[in-house]
């Protein structure tokens, strides 16, 4: 997939702005009192306001700025891929899968290198201050398989009663997705670091498998692994 290029004629731009006409805004450009990057503007000149190619349009001396747009972004991660923005011993970074438009998104959240799934990324910080505050409860959800059959002793603890994993007890929702006990979606209504693998951990068990399939209300639906779509705030 590639950015959409977002583009619009520059006496349009600046119509909207500035509070003027279609037809001030031309008198404007004719008049040889905007420039874009720079350079003296011109009469049917378009912009681009692409997250990080904005044109910088001056009018009298004065940038002319657009009205914050924000963008959401859904992105499968694939296994093998941190979220940080900078590559660790050479492994690459999930931002290498996105065009440089999208570059500037910060992560809502994160999974780590060996996990796959289901990651947002936004501009919009206080969407992302609720949906990862332990206040809001927004519950993600993964499929996770084990190295070996979860004994029900265990299902009952990590569900009921919690287990301590160092920082705190662990507490998560569990469903049985196969019946040799291995498989399992798990619902977590919190987000410390890499708290699912260690929670199994503690009791035995290796997590060969851990993908997110929907964080609050978004789902990962269809989206192959690699893959990223614009999604609406809800």
């Amino acid at each position: 997939m590639t950015e959409e290029v977002k583009s619009v004629r520059l006496s349009k731009f600046l119509a909207e702005q500035l509070g003027l006409s279609r037809r001030q805004a031309d008198d404007l450009i004719a008049a040889g009192r905007v420039s874009v990057n720079g350079a003296k503007a011109v009469l049917g000149q378009r912009v681009e306001l692409a997250i990080l190619s904005q044109d910088e349009v001056v009018c009298d001396g004065k940038v002319v700025k657009p009205e914050t747009t924000y963008t959401y972004l859904a992105l499968n991660k694939p296994v093998g891929y941190v979220c940080s923005r900078r590559s660790q011993d050479d492994t690459p970074t999930i931002y290498e899968i996105l065009p440089e438009g999208y570059r500037a998104l910060k992560t809502v959240g994160r999974l780590d290198k060996e996990s796959s799934g289901l990651i947002l990324l936004t501009n919009d910080g206080d969407f992302a201050f609720r949906m990862t505050h332990p206040k809001f409860q927004k519950t993600k959800i993964y499929e996770v398989t084990l190295d070996h059959a979860l004994e029900p002793l265990h299902q009952q603890e990590i569900s009921d009663f919690g287990i301590e994993i160092g920082d705190g007890v662990s507490k998560m929702g569990l469903e049985k997705m196969s019946e040799d006990r291995k498989s399992w979606r798990v619902y977590l209504g919190e987000g410390r670091n890499r708290q699912i693998r260690r929670t199994f951990g503690a009791l035995g068990y290796a997590v060969e498998k851990l993908h997110r399939v929907q964080f609050g209300p978004y789902q990962l639906t269809d989206l192959k692994l690699g893959e990223y779509t614009e999604i609406p705030k809800l």
